[in-house]
């Protein structure tokens, strides 16, 4: 069988070529990362944005950190605000800033908004959590900031919300994810914030008229920041056996909505993981659990439909790691390119029962030969040489 005409090589025809085999110009464009802190995948990202900026119209780049600290970049790259240094330091969640991909592709960010005036923008569509959820605080006394006026303080007087609030480190606690005991997401104080957070939320809807569009966009961001972290506190108390998928389900809920927000500024190229983008249920194992949930990039393609476009991304020889020739990434590493962009569902149709690849590197996800025709496309690079440890 031969592959090479369902491939293109990996670069600016490439992708617009493969833009302009889907049905309908994407508003988000989905790009999957197999595994986290791949050096070569980060940047193929940056060509890939770069590229889509230049000669497609895109204007925004989203990438799966926390959506409150992504303002900080945003505002470096849109206006200055703050050091290249400062704003790696304090932009990114997950040791992100860590990446020096993501450090070039704020670094040109800036530096392209310096020269034209339609700007690009950064935005974070992570949640302010992971397996454990940080204090609401930001999110809801920015939120109530915005709103400044007699009506917040119906809702809620600043003094009752610090009262409520208490010490962060009381929600920032990671022994919850382990110890439902240890949280206080069901504590009555917390169910008061649920209802504030509410109330807070239902008072933007009503003041939208006199906020700017800037302002309003970002009162929304914190008002969706806050209903969704008191919600995945709530189920982090939780004891039953759903518990964790329906965490996992909740943290891709807050993505979604996050994603959402960020197609209202046209078209964009959104980066995480393959299990946080891909159309199928998403499963990951995690100790004796299996945990199943539908992915952010599943829900946005319930909203979107085809203007919705995902690329999921897979490595041949991963650090020392060879694909067995019979898998999926032993059949492209025969592709003649260091790196191609492949028409999924022509795959799919031609590949039938691939041997499995498990990989040595735990961190590494292959790909599901089964979810092939739900994909648009596939990211090939024949090694990822550059693999970074998890930072701890």
């Amino acid at each position: 069988m031969d592959i090479t005409d369902m491939a293109r090589p990996l670069d600016g025809a490439g992708i617009s070529a493969f833009l302009r085999s889907l049905p309908a110009r994407p508003l988000l464009l989905g790009l999957g990362e197999a595994r986290h802190f791949v050096a070569e995948l980060g940047e193929t990202r940056n060509e890939i944005f770069r590229h889509l900026v230049e000669h497609e119209g895109y204007r925004s780049f989203a990438i799966e950190s926390d959506c409150l600290m992504g303002l900080v970049v945003d505002d470096y790259v849109t206006g200055g605000a703050g050091t290249l240094d400062d704003v790696m330091a304090r932009g990114f969640s997950h040791r992100f800033g860590t990446a020096p991909a993501n450090r070039e592709l704020v670094r040109w960010m800036r530096a392209y908004n310096q020269e034209h005036e339609e700007k690009v923008r950064f935005f974070g569509f992570d949640g302010p959590l992971e397996y454990w959820a940080a204090s609401p605080r930001q999110a809801l006394t920015a939120l109530r900031a915005l709103l400044d006026g007699p009506l917040v303080d119906a809702v809620v007087t600043e003094e009752t919300l610090e009262t409520l609030l208490g010490p962060d480190e009381r929600w920032s606690d990671e022994a919850t994810v382990m110890d439902p005991s240890r949280s206080i997401g069901r504590s009555a104080q917390a169910r008061r914030l649920r209802l504030i957070a509410d109330e807070l939320v239902a008072l933007l809807e009503t003041q939208a008229p006199r906020l700017a569009a800037p302002e309003r966009a970002r009162a929304e961001l914190y008002g969706r920041t806050a209903v969704g972290l008191l919600r995945y506190h709530h189920w982090l108390a939780d004891a039953s056996p759903v518990r964790m998928s329906h965490l996992s389900a909740l943290r891709d809920a807050m993505m979604a909505g996050n994603l959402r927000a960020v197609a209202e500024h046209g078209p964009a190229l959104v980066f995480g993981h393959n299990l946080h983008l891909q159309r199928p249920p998403s499963r990951m194992p995690l100790g004796d659990l299996r945990l199943e949930w539908w992915s952010a990039g599943a829900i946005i393609a319930a909203h979107l439909g085809d203007r919705y476009a995902y690329l999921a991304s897979a490595f041949g020889t991963v650090g020392e790691d060879a694909p067995p020739p019979g898998s999926l990434e032993g059949m492209l590493s025969t592709l003649p390119w260091e790196r191609a962009v492949v028409d999924a569902r022509r795959l799919a149709a031609a590949v039938k029962a691939p041997d499995p690849r498990v990989s040595r590197d735990f961190a590494y996800f292959p790909i599901d030969p089964a979810g092939l025709d739900m994909m648009d496309g596939v990211v090939f690079l024949r090694r990822a040489a550059g693999i970074a440890p998890f930072p701890s």
